[in-house]
């Protein structure tokens, strides 16, 4: 009886067949001057993919350089040769033209764009970067509100980063130091509910959970950062920690407003609502008024609070 494993194939023995090594035909690899799609004649062609490679590449070149009208005029002839199913390109360049129209003053025309984007969104990422598109809008124009509506569902969309509730802290305070809090809400394409008007203590409270947020979601993140990522999250705390003291919340409010903001804040759950580029259709997102917001409100801590002096 043969034991398992103790005979060898005959194969083990045979010489190696000697390998024929076949000549592959030269390569030479295509070389582009410098900024080569500038040229007139790069764009004289009839394929419509190397004219969409040639008008792209213009237009970001020229937004880079800070020529908006001339990066619009590059984004709108690349429109029309972009194939049907080129979404990501398309996305691209759309964006490229709401910044530029951003840049040259014309508000309505960007929202246009921003629009066409929205109705095209089919991921989480699509949504990000509408809103962040839509912060910029506003902010260029200076429609606060706008903007503080566009953060507020960036912090629902994405509740663990701290760098969209730093932002909606730093728009908080702008509010309190300008005389735009009686400013009306956000155009009929916002969600209403986000935009509501705030009065001032409102506002002053809204600022107070959005960098209490921050700091609690930095100081989880400095455990896994290093180098110069951990040194910027170092210099945002820092500019958190004086924004609160300039607020100046009791430590009864502090307390209370640190332990409702910091009950998702457990790690199965931040987890569990890592969504980043899933499908809209089966993300269901709370509302900043749902989720934070309403439960602030029934602490109390509004009735009882008289409002420092920001200024």
């Amino acid at each position: 009886m043969e034991i398992f494993g103790s005979t060898f194939d005959d194969s083990v023995f045979s010489e190696p067949r000697e390998r024929v090594c076949e000549s592959l035909s030269s390569f030479t690899a295509k070389l582009c001057e410098a900024e080569w799609f500038c040229e007139s004649s790069s764009s004289d062609t009839d394929d419509a993919l190397e004219k969409q490679k040639v008008l792209k590449f213009r237009g970001d070149l020229a937004l880079r350089r800070g020529n908006y009208q001339g990066a619009l005029e590059a984004y709108s002839s690349c429109l029309q040769w972009i194939s049907d199913n080129n979404l990501s390109i398309r996305r691209d360049v759309l964006e490229g033209m709401a910044r530029c129209c951003t840049k040259l003053g014309q508000k309505d025309k960007a929202l246009d764009l921003a629009e066409l984007l929205s109705k095209e969104a089919s991921n989480t990422c699509h949504l990000t970067s509408l809103l962040l598109l839509k912060v910029s809008i506003y902010q260029h124009f200076e429609t606060t509100r706008s903007a503080m509506s566009c953060l507020q569902q960036l912090c629902s969309l994405l509740p663990f980063n701290p760098w969209h509730w730093f932002s909606l802290g730093q728009m908080c305070l702008q509010l309190l130091d300008s005389d735009t809090t009686t400013e009306s809400a956000a155009g009929p394409e916002e969600n209403q509910e986000e935009t509501a008007e705030l009065k001032e203590d409102q506002i002053w409270l809204k600022a107070c959970i959005c960098f209490i947020r921050t700091r609690l979601l930095l100081k989880i993140l400095q455990q896994q950062q290093s180098s110069f990522v951990l040194q910027h999250s170092e210099k945002v705390l820092q500019t958190t920690e004086e924004a609160l003291q300039r607020l100046d919340p009791t430590e009864t409010t502090l307390q209370a407003l640190t332990q409702v903001m910091s009950e998702d804040l457990v790690s199965e759950k931040m987890r569990e609502d890592f969504q980043d580029g899933e499908s809209l259709l089966s993300v269901h997102l709370q509302s900043f008024r749902e989720r934070w917001w309403n439960k602030i409100l029934l602490t109390g801590l509004l009735e009882t609070h008289q409002l420092p002096e920001t200024s």
